[in-house]
């Protein structure tokens, strides 16, 4: 690869010039709490698409995509790998559980997934999250250590505090705590000299024996299956610096990043500590790509017509009654990696703009708008009051934001079914106003809006 200098001739004390080409990414980010379907906008977006990539969380990110009738469920491997013709990435800011993806692989295989492996590309600088064999005498009997820790971490939060964080447990947090603490094992030490691995491996494992007296793990059974696992991947591990710096700066290419989890899940931004390991903002594409901000193009949020959230944690616009009900009933809120009901009440303005303030979205995809069609009356949050006074802020302390009052704003409901809208002016004009109250208080335009499941109803705007 050759790389001439872009600078001016040295010594004349001329400035670097920007250098504005290449390829641009489309990112598609969750503006809410999780489960606003992204998986639908990517798979709609994926379609002309030459790369899709995953740049953080892991496998407890969970995406539904239908396709034909047929409903895929995928949790690390990227939604638009349902595109035959496009490369799916998973870059280095994604914890890996091999098992965890080839499991979920198969079970797409089994619905009509084909020669997923044939282009997939995983980035090597990825950290590993890690099975263990529970007992000696049952060496296929496995849990991941990682998962195991979170398990404990969450019993520990409860005894000590009275209060958990509601993780998947999925192990996910212990994971990037190994990352931080320059402790974990990466998919390129997976694949080098299998000796240092396995005796760093040892040594993970120790550490979280030393704090965990009651984890008991098969060492040698796990490094084994590892060994297994490093084969199967081995075609498909690339630098995915490289990979990504020739996508960009090559021929045209069309590429689309999905992010997993949501705005208000971001480790920095979100409801802390009720959020998930990862910078789930515009910021992660950039680090868990290893991309330059200039190369972000379009970024599109994608937010639900009423607002959900798995877990505890503050949630200003909870509706805990019928309204919370029917939502939860009509929507089929539960999580897809979890299983967990989801909270529901209503549309939380102030999120979306502090959300829009941190990714600085070019366009929202409002999903599950027919959910609201049997409403009489909708209502939307637009501001927060403290002690009596409007905030012009989001509270990042979560005492604080337990104690806000909401301010609503109340419209009436459309009282007809949209599920079989197919464009804007098939839409009731009541539902039309809601759409256009929403874009009006946040000052970001609806380019989709979603009324069902499947890919032909999301309605394309603009």
């Amino acid at each position: 690869m050759s790389h001439k200098s872009c600078y001016t001739n040295p010594g004349t004390g001329g400035k670097r010039p920007r250098n504005d080409k290449g390829n641009k990414v489309t990112v598609v980010l969750g503006a809410q709490w999780g489960d606003e379907g992204k998986g639908k906008v990517v798979d709609l977006l994926a379609t002309e698409s030459d790369i899709i990539c995953r740049c953080q969380g892991g496998n407890n990110a969970g995406h539904t995509v239908v396709v034909d009738g047929k409903e895929y469920d995928f949790h690390l491997l990227p939604s638009g790998i349902i595109n035959s013709k496009a490369v799916s990435v998973i870059g280095n800011g994604v914890v890996i559980h091999l098992p965890g993806l080839l499991e979920e692989a198969e079970k797409n295989e089994k619905k009509g997934l084909k020669d997923w492996e044939k282009r997939l590309i995983i980035s090597d600088r990825i950290h590993l999250s890690h099975r263990l064999s529970c007992c000696s005498h049952v060496p296929m009997t496995l849990f991941d250590f990682h998962q195991a820790v979170d398990g404990l971490q969450e019993v520990q939060r409860q005894a000590q505090d009275g209060i958990n964080i509601g993780t998947t447990k999925k192990g996910i947090g212990p994971t990037y705590s190994s990352k931080a603490s320059r402790t974990g094992l990466r998919i390129c030490d997976l694949l080098d000299d299998f000796k240092d691995f396995s005796t760093r491996f040892k040594n993970l494992a120790q550490q979280y024996q030393a704090m965990f007296p009651t984890l008991v793990v098969d060492v040698d059974g796990q490094l084994n299956k590892l060994k297994e696992y490093a084969e199967r991947i081995r075609p498909m591990v690339r630098d995915g610096v490289y990979f990504m710096y020739d996508a960009i700066n090559g021929p045209p290419k069309k590429i689309l990043v999905e992010g997993a989890n949501a705005a208000l899940l971001d480790i920095d931004f979100g409801t802390y500590p009720f959020v998930t390991s990862s910078n789930c903002t515009v910021g992660g594409v950039c680090t868990g790509l290893g991309i330059p901000p200039l190369n972000i193009g379009d970024v599109y949020g994608v937010v639900k017509a009423y607002t959900t959230r798995v877990g505890i944690g503050a949630f200003p616009t909870e509706q805990l009654n019928e309204v919370g009900e029917l939502l939860q009933t009509r929507g089929h809120e539960v999580g897809v990696t979890t299983g967990r009901k989801r909270r529901c009440g209503w549309l939380d303005l102030v999120i979306l703009r502090y959300a829009n303030m941190i990714n600085g979205f070019t366009a929202f995809a409002l999903t599950k708008l027919d959910i609201l069609d049997v409403m009489d009356e909708i209502k939307v949050g637009v501001s927060y009051k403290l002690k009596g006074k409007k905030i012009p802020y989001f509270p990042a302390n979560m005492d604080v934001l337990q104690k806000v009052e909401v301010e609503y704003e109340k419209l009436p409901g459309w009282k007809s079914d949209t599920s079989a809208c197919r464009k804007w002016e098939d839409l009731p004009g009541k539902a039309q106003n809601y759409i256009r109250f929403v874009e009006n208080h946040v000052g970001v335009p609806i380019k989709w809006v979603g009324v069902g499941k499947a890919r032909e109803s999301m309605i394309q705007m603009f």
